[in-house]
């Protein structure tokens, strides 16, 4: 899933990538667990790992509700994606399950403080003259209904790549023309739960420096790899 701005007309016409065969859309919508967020009163906030690229929230999802969420997931159909991808894809080897639920989209964005979290400029460091629309990509409207499930078991991987964009209308307001500027992952486990690996790595040597901090901290930065949290959310700017 991804933070969903409207659509700029300059940014028009970007093609959303095809859905391998192996992981099309299931069409019966899961009853997914409560979202009981008992944080203990706990504020949120957001971890600038890479100035305009790379943010985190730690416990974002309590551990009790990764536990429940861990247990519920286990009993979906996922499905293991083709060892060779199509030509320009990244290779990716791991357990799968996709469904369009904007309902759920909705209760993330709503229901667990994101939404406020994402919109408060005092969030952001060296905000620019234009603050939240112009750090996300424009104006922030809700978060992508795809939603996917990923499984690593051991051997299982994915390959060096980046996320593109994706054109949509937003379903929550259908005159809205919206497009993906950012993902967002979940991670529901970690070594805390007998998980060993599973990084997440990005290479900032690839990523185009913005701002006079960006300039300094990332010039032949080498690879960042962002270790399993239990209940932490990462967002990554799409695009190279």
């Amino acid at each position: 899933m991804a933070p969903l701005t409207k659509k700029s007309k300059k940014n028009g016409g970007i093609k959303a990538p095809a859905i391998p065969s192996a992981a099309k859309e299931t069409t019966q919508r899961p009853v997914w667990p409560p979202l009981q967020l008992d944080r203990n009163d706990e504020q949120l906030e957001l971890h600038h790992l890479l100035l305009n690229q790379i943010v985190t929230i730690s416990r974002f999802f309590p551990a009790a509700l990764c536990k429940r969420y861990v247990s519920y997931l286990s009993n979906l159909p996922l499905v293991t994606t083709p060892g060779v991808p199509r030509k320009g894809n990244a290779v990716r080897v791991n357990d799968r399950f996709q469904i369009d639920d904007p309902a759920f989209a909705e209760a993330l964005w709503r229901s667990t403080g994101l939404k406020e979290l994402i919109l408060d400029a005092a969030q952001l460091p060296d905000a620019p003259s234009d603050g939240v629309k112009q750090f996300w990509g424009g104006e922030v409207v809700g978060l992508n209904p795809n939603i996917r499930i990923y499984r690593y078991r051991r051997g299982q991987f994915f390959d060096q790549h980046y996320d593109d964009s994706n054109n949509l209308i937003h379903p929550n307001a259908p005159s809205i023309p919206a497009q993906t500027t950012w993902t967002l992952l979940l991670y529901l486990t970690s070594a805390s739960n007998g998980c060993i690996g599973g990084e997440t790595v990005f290479y900032p040597s690839s990523l185009p420096a913005t701002g006079k901090r960006a300039n300094k901290n990332q010039a032949n930065q080498g690879p960042i790899a962002v270790a399993l949290e239990t209940g932490m959310a990462l967002l990554h700017k799409h695009g190279r």
